[in-house]
């Protein structure tokens, strides 16, 4: 081991060297015995933007649910920037995991935006000044800054989501996890979506069955078929393997090739 220079004495931290998510041998059954995960390993980067892709019935929400601690009592371990998830580490698992779920309507439920934004952060400790730039620099991330004293109800369904993700955001995660975040968006919202998450500097799961969403954001693909990783790599690669797509019921939209999207930076 090489001597600590003590002229500069400070050592990298093991939570800003560790990846923000490892999940090791992860399985899990539920109580009436239905086995929905069977040993999944994978470990994803800080900053990379990874797309969980697989049939329904794979485990898709079993394993995500594992990753803020919703779920637990299977085997194997998860780990997320180097902390284990547990009983003891669960409040601080909770504001490094963020999940944005489908509906946005099951996330805001206070009178006006700047409110539900203010929600896990006031929670959280943060008053005043430090609360009220928190809430507007997570708005302004996802361009709703104009919208923060409306009522969520008044919003489209496009903004409501970008003001979902804003909730999250504003508990300034590690991984921020997205449940289908394309869905039933106008192809505006949908573009307007993929600007935002593109420009975040935050690490991104995103499980969806948009294939060309995935293709569109994540350079990398993990495939979870019954209960396992059953692929793990570039995206385009993953959706451009036609037996592979075959063999996990993974179907693309009626006439879209992936070998012919050019990817941009």
């Amino acid at each position: 081991m090489d001597p600590v220079n003590p002229a500069n004495p400070v050592q990298p931290s093991s939570s800003a060297a560790a990846p923000s998510l490892e999940v090791a041998g992860l399985a899990f059954a539920y109580p009436d015995g239905h086995q929905a995960l069977f040993g999944v390993d994978f470990t994803i980067a800080r900053g990379e933007r990874v797309a969980l892709l697989g049939p329904n019935g794979a485990g898709k929400t079993t394993l995500v649910l594992h990753l803020n601690g919703i779920l637990g009592g299977g085997t194997g371990t998860v780990k997320v920037a180097g902390l284990p998830v547990g009983k003891q580490t669960m409040a601080e698992i909770r504001r490094k995991v963020g999940i944005v779920f489908q509906d946005p309507d099951d996330q805001l439920f206070m009178p006006t935006v700047r409110e539900d934004v203010a929600f896990g952060p006031a929670a959280a400790g943060l008053k005043g000044a430090e609360l009220e730039e928190r809430v507007d620099r997570a708005l302004e991330r996802v361009g709703m800054l104009a919208f923060k004293d409306r009522p969520p109800h008044h919003l489209s369904f496009g903004q409501r989501r970008r003001v979902a993700v804003a909730t999250v955001l504003a508990m300034e995660p590690e991984i921020l996890v997205l449940d289908e975040p394309s869905s039933n968006l106008d192809p505006a919202s949908r573009r307007e979506l993929a600007d935002i998450l593109r420009s975040l500097d935050v690490t991104v799961l995103m499980v969806t069955h948009d294939l060309p969403y995935a293709l569109e954001l994540c350079p990398r693909s993990l495939i979870l078929s019954d209960g396992v990783i059953a692929a793990d790599g570039p995206t385009a690669e993953l959706l451009a393997d036609d037996e592979l797509m075959r063999a996990h019921r993974l179907e693309l939209p009626y006439g879209f090739d992936p070998r012919s999207v050019t990817m941009g930076a």
